[in-house]
Parts: C-alpha cells; structure tokens; sequence
C-alpha cells in the first residue's frame, strides 16, 4: 500500500505560479504510474495529468496542457505539479493517486488510496 503526503498549495494571483509535491511512502511506489486530479465543492474529481512508472510518459487534460508539467523523482519517492499561468478556473483541492498506467488514471482509475489533498487558490 502507498501513503501518499501532498503540500505546496496556497493563495496565488492569477498568472502566477506554484509547485505541488506528492510525498510518498511504501516500497512499491517506483512500480506505480502517478497522477494529479482535482475537486471543486459541487463537482466531481477531474484528472489533471499523469506520469508513467519510468518517468518517460506523461499526459495532460486539454484544461493543463502547456501550463503544467509533471514530473518525479524516483530517489525522493516524490512526484511534482508545475503550476504556471494559473488561472482562477484552476483553484481547487489538487489530490495525488497512484495507477497502473497513465491511461487508467486519465479516466480515473487510480489502485490506492487518495492523499489529503491540497488547496490551491487563484485569485483574479
């Protein structure tokens, strides 16, 4: 089983930028393909990007593409969110969840559990 600690978020103006970490815990962890998602009060979760096992793949919502970038880090068992040009449509809680595959979590089938999350806020 993975744990999964995110941090990082917080109040920004729109345009600004901010870096999300997905801490995570269990031996297995390098085996997963991880994903970002993000919740809105009233609406349902929405996937956000993914990042293959090896680091080598990645994938994208229309929404994020070309203003975030994922990425890990095998070494700190860690997986970031770049942020850049954030909008007011991008405030949420993001959450951060382990899958067998980036295709799997694009249509959110994640195998574990969801971390805490955390809130972003964009201010316009």
């Amino acid at each position: 089983q993975v744990q999964l600690v995110e941090s990082g978020g917080g109040l920004v103006q729109a345009g600004g930028s901010l870096r999300l970490s997905c801490a995570a815990s269990g031996r297995t962890f390098r085996m997963y393909a991880m994903g970002w998602f993000r919740q809105v009060p009233g609406k349902e979760r929405e996937f956000v990007a993914a990042i293959s096992w090896s680091g080598g793949s990645t994938d994208y919502a229309d929404s994020v593409k070309g203003r975030f970038t994922i990425s890990r880090d095998k070494a700190k068992d860690t997986v970031y969110l770049q942020m850049n040009s954030l909008k007011s449509e991008d405030t949420a809680v993001y959450y951060c969840a382990p899958g067998l595959r980036t295709d799997a979590l694009r249509v959110g089938d994640i195998d574990g559990s969801w971390g805490q999350g955390t809130q972003v806020t964009v201010s316009s």
